[in-house]
Formats: C-alpha cells, structure tokens, sequence
C-alpha cells in the first residue's frame, strides 16, 4: 500500500512540475526565430502550390511583398488564358534571422523555376525579407 502512494505522488508532483512547465508567458526568441523562418517556408510552400489567398496571408496586408504577390498571381492567371499548365517551384534556403521587438530580418537564398506549356526559366536571387509581428504571427512585409 504505502508503494502505492508513494507511486501516486510521485504522478501528482510530477504532473504538478509539468503544467509549471508549460507554455504561457514570454515567448523564447528560439520560439520566435522558428515562427521566422516558418513563415517564409509557408509563403514560398503557398507559391508552388499556387495558393494565393495563403500566400498573401504570410504578408502584411497592403506591403510590398503582399501586392509583389498579387503581381505574381495576375501574371500566372495571365500564362493559364495560353496554357493549361503553370508550375512554379521555389526553393529557398533562410539564416541569418535577427528579431528586434516586433521586427525581423531573414537572409534567403532563392531559386525559381517557373515553366507554362513549352516555355521554362529559372532565375536565383538572395537577399533580405523583413518581418514583422501582427498579433501573435509574423508577416513578411518586403523582400
């Protein structure tokens, strides 16, 4: 019996120590540079799926990244009047993340194929994005 017990405090205080140690509060900058960097992979996974609406979602309303987007995907709507087929493929590579209170900055390494019907390019490009955090998210705002 007194085994028992002894196992079911052990359960409580550990269970006890647990909810202490759960998230609340401040959020750790590793917490935020993982948001960083996620972002950036969402936008750039929402470009090669043509998911506009999820794409523009990663930006800040009325930045220049959210209506370089909406370039992007008149420009695309454009290609399906001559095309049944559009692909667009990023892959990007991120370091570098620095964030400064509601503020963040990303180096990217950037490769793009783009290809509708017979015609392919490529282009590679690196640089900063800049972030910065609305509510509880990060927005990327201009590249």
């Amino acid at each position: 019996m007194k085994r028992k017990n002894i196992l079911l405090l052990s359960i409580l205080i550990l269970a006890i120590f647990l909810t202490g140690c759960s998230t609340g509060g401040v959020v750790t900058p590793a917490t935020d540079e993982a948001k960083v960097k996620s972002v950036i992979q969402d936008y750039f996974l929402a470009i090669n799926d043509q998911n506009w609406s999820k794409a523009k979602n990663c930006c800040v309303y009325g930045s220049d990244r959210y209506y370089a987007t909406c370039v992007l995907e008149d420009a695309v709507n454009a290609l399906y009047q001559y095309t049944s087929t559009v692909t667009i493929t990023c892959f990007v590579t991120i370091s570098n993340v620095t964030i400064t209170g509601s503020y963040a900055s990303a180096y990217i390494n950037l490769t793009m194929y783009a290809s509708a019907g017979g015609y392919s390019d490529s282009d590679s490009a690196s640089g900063y994005y800049y972030l910065q955090k609305v509510g509880n998210s990060w927005k990327i705002y201009a590249p």
